[in-house]
């Protein structure tokens, strides 16, 4: 699937700057949304925008394309952000705990669950394109937290066939997701 943000990350990693006039043409409006409705304070919110965009030009060698999309690397980095200004708040302010918590809304907004839902499919197809046992193996081992000991018994392999196994079907996997 293509992923313009990503390509613009890698460009940036470059130190390409007209696709950091691009990234920040395409990205700023939701990295704004999600800086204000963590901070709750447009001001804040604009400063916490340049250092975001300010991160993004230093650290966009740190963005893994195959580890997720990148525009939810852009938001998580805005997040991140964001909840460093509130902690700095908090310590600043002899806030308490409960209203501090009142602030941080974590609860996942239409957009978020939709990026989560559509990914979440692609997962699920590229999980249909291995074979069943590998399939429930591996969602055993990363979803359900079954050691591979225990996979191994319950598939009747030895350990070291589940191992392979896992392997093999998370390179699968990837492999599918970067399509």
């Amino acid at each position: 699937m293509d992923d313009p943000i990503a390509q613009l990350l890698s460009r940036i990693a470059a130190q390409d700057r007209v696709a950091f006039q691009q990234i920040y043409s395409s990205a700023s409006a939701k990295l704004m949304g999600v800086l204000l409705r963590i901070l709750g304070n447009r001001a804040e919110a604009e400063d916490a925008l340049q250092e975001v965009f300010t991160r993004v030009w230093l650290r966009a060698n740190r963005y893994e394309a195959d580890k997720g999309r990148g525009m939810t690397w852009l938001i998580a980095l805005a997040r991140n952000h964001a909840i460093d200004r509130l902690r700095a708040r908090r310590e600043v302010q002899s806030g308490d705990e409960d209203a501090m918590n009142a602030v941080i809304d974590t609860t996942p907004r239409a957009e978020n669950r939709m990026i989560a839902a559509g990914e979440a499919k692609r997962i699920n197809q590229c999980f249909d394109t291995l074979e069943a046992d590998k399939a429930a193996a591996l969602r055993g081992a990363y979803l359900s937290g079954t050691s591979y000991l225990d996979l191994a018994s319950q598939f009747n392999v030895p350990l070291n066939t589940m191992r392979t196994w896992l392997r093999r079907s998370l390179l699968k996997l990837k492999e599918c997701m970067e399509q």
